[in-house]
């Protein structure tokens, strides 16, 4: 049953008002009888439906070269290190995973980049432009990711996932890797001896425990599915050998899932896909800066991108129906036409339509268990979640970082129904002891809305509320901590809260003990 098709009057009917049921005071819900706008409800069924994991926030770092200077924006060359605006900021979204990985690894061989800077051999990046040197490479990354508290994520290039074109430069260099040579990384990670890794001075292996095969595999139909399945069963065995341990994510997107996992399930801990977001036909005003000339049009183009979100799941779902195989989207993003900037993401309403995706996403944490809304970083490219200004400047969130980092920090272990909802906002919980979570989008673009809260069978002693409510035209292009850090306060016991407009809010509601 969708969470909507359950009536406010049916759930009071089971938790029944003059029960310990009361989120708030009885008071507060005593004087509203006679307004039923005044009556809106956000109400709770707590027992736990599913885990929720972790890894529903994580973040994809790849070099892009020329398009995007991502990676080098990044790195202090004059000081051999990372940026530490960006370490700071990236603290602050607090990324559980972050994926090294994209379409670069289909061309890039991860022993160009270990050992001593002066001795790493610079690449050309085919798909992205430039030469890349190899400053960023397998322990820059893993530094990165432990500094910011993230695991790391590692995808193999995966015999240039059967793309002729990467498999050999233009200028003669073999860009296509084996099973022998992602094994061999595998052991340069995580074997405590490998001798390598100690000679470059790491002497503690990296505990890379997430690995991927193939990027993309199926975009552009080079390589059929059943070969590409067989072949990751050969990646996994030279995997394993070097770790038995880790866990592998397998490529299934484009109707490939169910195949992949037929012939290679048995090897595979999670089936990935991708998605690339935002309507962008004609007349679409998410085009270049049309979205400045009426924000109405904006606004309901934003409201419903998660339904192609929803769409892609359950498509992923119906794939995987008759196998136990987790989903994991290790891309996703908005895409948007326009001078390759996608300038309508750096505003608020952007915010907001990403938190509606979020909420799909964990409406769906059964089966999804890794996902992202953004590439990591950049100077150029607005769907990043984080903004490196160059040549100097402090590096910031976007939209999307800000609901991201929101959504991280105030989440709970495991989902939890949302019985009843006011309408106008679209709401998820979740719950870790005897804490609610609640994840809400207003999604009035000019129209707050007030509800009480309720739990069932459970009393609620105290609430804190965390939000963002800007307006949906302000557009996000510098650190300015007054607009990108949420605002907090206390839940009033004996008044509804009010969701302000075009509001994204995380609510921590604290239950009484039983």
């Amino acid at each position: 049953m969708n969470q909507n098709d359950l009536s406010r009057r049916d759930f009071l009917k089971g938790v029944g008002l003059g029960s310990a049921a009361v989120a708030l005071s009885g008071k507060a819900l005593a004087g509203q009888q006679g307004d039923a706008k005044a009556n809106a409800l956000i109400a709770i069924d707590p027992k736990p439906k599913f885990a929720l994991s972790p890894y529903l926030y994580m973040q994809f770092m790849e070099p892009l070269g020329t398009t995007d200077s991502s990676v080098d924006a990044a790195w202090d060359f004059a000081a051999d290190r990372w940026r530490e605006d960006v370490v700071d900021i990236t603290q602050q979204l607090a990324p559980t995973l972050m994926r090294w990985g994209g379409c670069f690894c289909s061309y890039y061989r991860w022993k160009e980049g270990v050992g001593p800077m002066s001795q790493r051999k610079p690449m050309l990046n085919q798909l992205w432009g430039g030469l890349y040197n190899n400053q960023v490479g397998t322990h820059e990354f893993v530094e990165f990711c432990r500094r910011v508290g993230a695991e790391p994520l590692v995808t193999v290039n995966f015999e240039s996932d059967g793309r002729k074109g990467w498999a050999v430069s233009p200028k003669g260099d073999v860009r296509c890797g084996d099973a022998k040579e992602a094994g061999e990384w595998v052991d340069y990670c995580n074997n405590p001896s490998n001798a390598p890794r100690r000679e470059h001075g790491v002497k503690e292996p990296y505990a890379v425990k997430l690995w991927q095969i193939g990027n993309e595999t199926s975009y552009g139909a080079e390589i059929d599915v059943d070969t590409a399945a067989k072949k990751t069963l050969e990646f996994a065995a030279a995997m394993r050998k070097a770790d038995p341990t880790i866990e592998i994510i397998g490529w299934g997107d484009s109707n490939w899932a169910g195949r992949m996992a037929e012939i290679a399930g048995k090897e595979l801990a999670y089936l990935a896909f991708h998605n690339g977001l935002g309507p962008g036909g004609e007349g679409s005003p998410l085009h270049g800066i049309e979205y400045r000339k009426d924000p109405a049009k904006t606004w309901d183009y934003f409201m419903r991108a998660y339904k192609a979100q929803e769409a892609a799941i359950d498509d992923m779902r119906r794939q995987v129906a008759n196998y136990k195989i987790p989903i994991a989207l290790t891309e996703c993003h908005f895409f948007l036409p326009g001078r390759n900037r996608c300038e309508a993401l750096s505003t608020w309403a952007a915010g907001v339509a990403n938190a509606r995706i979020l909420n799909v996403h964990e409406r769906n944490g059964d089966l999804l268990k890794i996902a992202t809304l953004a590439d990591f970083c950049g100077t150029r490219w607005q769907n990043n979640a984080v903004m490196i200004p160059v040549p100097s400047g402090k590096s910031f969130m976007m939209p999307v970082a800000m609901v991201m980092s929101l959504y991280r920090r105030h989440s709970g272990s495991h989902a939890v129904e949302v019985a009843a909802i006011p309408d106008g906002l679209d709401v998820t919980a979740s719950r870790t002891g005897d804490r609610i979570f609640l994840h809400v989008v207003n999604t009035h673009r000019t129209k707050s809305v007030k509800s009480a809260f309720q739990v069932r069978g459970r009393k609620i002693v105290a609430g804190r509320a965390y939000w963002f409510d800007p307006d949906p035209e302000f557009e996000v292009f510098e650190y300015r901590p007054e607009h990108t850090f949420p605002k907090e306060g206390k839940v009033d016991q004996d008044k509804p809260w009010t969701f302000p407009p075009a509001s994204v809010s995380a609510v921590e509601l604290t239950m009484e003990p039983v």
